[in-house]
């Protein structure tokens, strides 16, 4: 399988303006994401963005550049643009705001495609090691069926703990997509649960579509806020 991982990278930011460009450890946050991905060696990577800045501070990675259009309504959405003419099978969805995430969960979040031909997309879950996330809203949450795949994601506490309870899964934010089921993906029309969550991947469970999950030691952090950049620099040194 060819696969490409793919960087989603905006400027703007309700919570944190200029987030990919903030610089940690030295060198811009975006560097640090493209530097983990190059590291996962599965394939090429590319930054997706619709900003000037961003493309050139990743000038100096071996990651390629594709400008695209300002107007996506999602990091999904601009990836489908990036990749739209490119020769590959997979492609990866790194969030471009995770400088701490582990190659080896880029790894193995393309393994599923590998025993199911059919399969559209999949996704990473690890499980809950501090239980006070249960019901946190910024914790999304995943329940599974026998095949592994995604029954329903939520920020709310599923299962819910009404008896007794095993160890919930932790949704990781790290997604990868057969290509042409990534180009069909902005066609589907969203949905209200997606709306309610405001989790996209719902959308792909409410038109039928399956998401193989992979269980294992995922955990990462995400830069949401600048708080959030500070515990990312402690953690780098």
């Amino acid at each position: 399988m060819k696969t490409v991982v793919g960087i989603p990278a905006r400027f703007a930011s309700s919570r944190f303006p200029g987030k990919p460009l903030a610089y940690l450890a030295g060198k811009p946050m975006i560097v640090h994401v493209v530097e983990r991905a190059l590291a996962a060696d599965v394939g090429p990577v590319i930054v997706a963005t619709d900003d000037r800045r961003i493309a050139q501070a990743v000038e100096s990675t071996e990651a390629r550049v594709c400008m695209t259009r300002p107007d996506h309504a999602s990091g999904t959405e601009r990836l489908a643009e990036a990749v739209a003419d490119m020769d590959c099978d997979i492609v990866v969805n790194v969030q471009g705001d995770e400088p701490l995430i582990d190659p080896e969960a880029i790894r193995a979040v393309i393994r599923p495609f590998e025993s199911d031909p059919k399969l559209p997309m999949a996704t990473l879950a690890h499980p809950m090691k501090a239980m006070k996330d249960r019901h946190d809203p910024h914790v999304v949450k995943v329940v599974c069926n026998a095949r592994g795949h995604a029954m329903y994601f939520s920020r709310a506490a599923i299962p819910y703990p009404r008896g007794e309870a095993g160890v919930p899964l932790k949704h990781v934010g790290l997604y990868a997509y057969r290509k042409d089921f990534l180009l069909t993906y902005p066609k589907l029309s969203p949905c209200e649960s997606e709306q309610a969550e405001h989790l996209e991947q719902l959308r792909v469970l409410y038109h039928g579509y399956e998401i193989a999950v992979t269980v294992g030691d995922f955990e990462g952090i995400g830069v949401d806020t600048p708080e959030d950049l500070a515990r990312a620099e402690k953690m780098l040194h």
